[in-house]
């Protein structure tokens, strides 16, 4: 049994985990809604220690985020909003005669529209350990959440949760992996259960069986997975008695919401699966949004899988994980909001100094990129600091440190060059929730420091100068936690009313 807390594997923001594992080392991948660079892509050897190697989306030409806004769609019979916001969605990486795919769908909320387009897509690399993907082929589906299956005589088979919602369908076809054209006839394969938003299909053979694994109920309270099989890929498929195999409802567990799962092998043959949870404090919080989360697994020949229930550690692994089992190669985990303009960012590693060039949008704009960069917070309990250069004190500019999840939603704490004085600012427009702060400051001197400490229940933001910390904003985690798909990345930005201002961040520290 692991001495410190393995699970979740991926913490903070990394929902709807796909793994695949190539020679001796798992990949893992997850959506990133409206961030940039899109789908992180993992690497582990043990399960337990994780290392970001890449983005499968990692250049601003393969595809735009432009129009993945939050939508604030009322949930009348719990009396809260949730936000369904755009963008990347539900990625399953595989891997084939030496070529790794990964296939998702691109969210697209239209300007003055209700209905969302889905433009779903492939992209591949020769080499993962490169971080070189190719543009995306777009294939014609209309739905969400598409998954790969690669059959023994080679035929490659795309799988979704087809549109409308919320009683979509699992449709199957066969594709040219390398033009996007179905090969075959789009055809229905199974309706699920009859919970809601049967949806994140994936088909694995087994002892000649066609197993077919989907979430249902939502993403949020009612979410499980349930499986089904079949003697043939295109059905009929029989619904397990048994279901479902995996879920949280109905439970006191800490870890809620599990589903979206993704089951494989190790390399002694275990069985495991990833799936996205979240961890829920006295059943109302869960600040670090939709998590990856591991649980073991047992699968015996002729017979259906099965998954444990998802436990804060998977007592099964063997070794003990490094107390920071997620790192980074350097830089490959910031941040950007949707279709970020890059030359707006300069880093200098060896002075520590990151300079933003100021925009007149603000974290609030719907579509566009403001100048912002951040990573995603790890830890539940931790802190994150800035040192905020203020240099023209004729200029008029606001900048600081903020934790974000979308427009709707922030906290920060920032200099404004026109008040000469510290803001703090929370905003949460699914609460209707805004309230700034405002504390005065006698003569600002060439240096501010921005820290907001973070614990389950609570935020602080605080502020210094000269001399000790001084506290500005006090709230409950509560305040910024709703039904929604992504999760925290806290961050520097700047905006000015304008004109262009450049400003000077260093030591930059994210928990």
């Amino acid at each position: 049994m692991p001495q410190t807390t393995v699970n979740p594997i991926i913490p903070g923001f990394a929902p709807d985990p796909s793994v695949v594992l190539i020679d001796d080392t798992f990949f893992l991948v997850n959506s990133t809604f409206h961030m940039f660079p899109g789908l992180p892509i993992y690497a582990s050897k043990d399960l337990i220690s994780w290392r970001q190697i890449g983005n499968a989306i990692n250049r601003r030409a393969q595809l735009s985020l432009r129009l993945s806004d939050t939508s604030l769609v009322p949930l009348e019979d719990l009396g809260e909003v949730m936000l369904a916001t755009g963008g990347l969605y539900a990625p399953t990486i595989r891997q084939h005669n030496g070529i790794v795919y990964v296939v998702c769908t691109n969210v697209i909320h239209n300007e003055g529209s209700t209905k969302d387009v889905t433009e779903n897509f492939i992209v591949s690399t020769h080499d993962i350990w490169s971080d070189e993907w190719s543009d995306p082929v777009y294939f014609e589906f209309q739905g969400i959440d598409p998954s790969l299956f690669f059959d023994q005589d080679g035929k490659a088979y795309i799988h979704g949760s087809a549109a409308p919602g919320p009683m979509t369908k699992i449709h199957l076809f066969e594709i040219n992996l390398a033009t996007g054209k179905k090969i075959s006839a789009e055809k229905k394969i199974w309706d699920g259960t009859g919970g809601i938003y049967p949806e994140g299909p994936h088909i694995y053979k087994r002892d000649d069986w066609y197993y077919l694994l989907i979430s249902e109920g939502g993403t949020h309270g009612d979410h499980m997975i349930t499986a089904a099989r079949s003697s043939d890929i295109w059905g009929p498929y029989e619904e397990y008695e048994r279901n479902p195999i995996l879920t949280a409802k109905g439970t006191d567990e800490y870890i809620q919401y599990t589903g979206h799962s993704d089951v494989f092998q190790d390399q002694k043959g275990e069985w495991w699966g990833v799936c996205l949870g979240v961890r829920k404090d006295q059943g109302k919080r869960f600040i670090m949004g939709r998590e990856t989360f591991l649980t073991h697994g047992s699968w015996p020949v002729g017979q259906w899988p099965s998954l444990d229930r998802v436990k804060s550690d998977p007592t099964t692994l063997s070794r003990t994980p490094s107390p920071e089992h997620i790192t980074s190669k350097s830089n490959v985990d910031y941040l950007y909001i949707r279709d970020v303009d890059l030359s707006l960012y300069i880093y200098d590693d060896s002075k520590g100094t990151i300079k933003l060039t100021a925009t007149n949008i603000d974290l609030s704009h719907p579509t566009d990129s403001p100048t912002f960069v951040g990573k995603r917070q790890r830890q539940l309990d931790g802190a994150s600091s800035v040192s905020l250069r203020l240099d023209d004190q004729t200029l008029d500019y606001q900048a600081g440190l903020v934790v974000y999840k979308d427009e709707h939603r922030y906290i920060r704490i920032f200099y404004d060059s026109s008040k000469k004085a510290v803001m703090a600012e929370k905003k949460n427009k699914a609460k209707e929730l805004h309230r700034v702060i405002q504390s005065e400051l006698t003569e600002p001197v060439g240096v501010i420091e921005f820290q907001i400490t973070y614990a389950e229940t609570e935020y602080r933001l605080s502020y210094r100068d000269r001399g000790a910390w001084k506290q500005v904003m006090h709230l409950d985690t509560l305040e910024m936690t709703d039904p929604d798909f992504v999760g925290p990345v806290v961050g520097i930005f700047t905006v000015a009313s304008s004109g262009s201002v450049e400003v000077e961040f260093s030591t930059l520290k994210i928990d």
